[in-house]
């Protein structure tokens, strides 16, 4: 998942993401997704592995969150910061 706002992408070499994996462990430092979020199978975005990672490591575009699941990320992240 891209953490790094839509607005900069274009000017870095370089990209904040949080991992998507198959193993969901029900933490409050991951949020699950699933195909009503666009993604091919059930999964989470891990936000204790925060990492920034070149952008041709990126695969293209799958699907943009809602409103309600952003909401979901932020705690996640605040969470996972102890923020």
């Amino acid at each position: 998942m891209i953490l790094t706002r839509d607005s900069i992408l274009e000017y870095l070499g370089e990209v904040t993401v949080a991992p998507i994996t198959s193993k969901l462990r029900d933490i409050p430092s991951e949020i699950f997704l699933s195909k009503h979020d666009g993604m091919i199978k059930d999964c989470a975005a891990n936000f204790d592995h925060i990492q920034t990672v070149s952008k041709g490591k990126i695969g293209s575009l799958i699907t943009t969150l809602s409103h309600d699941k952003l909401n979901q990320v932020r705690k996640a992240i605040q969470f996972s910061l102890d923020l």
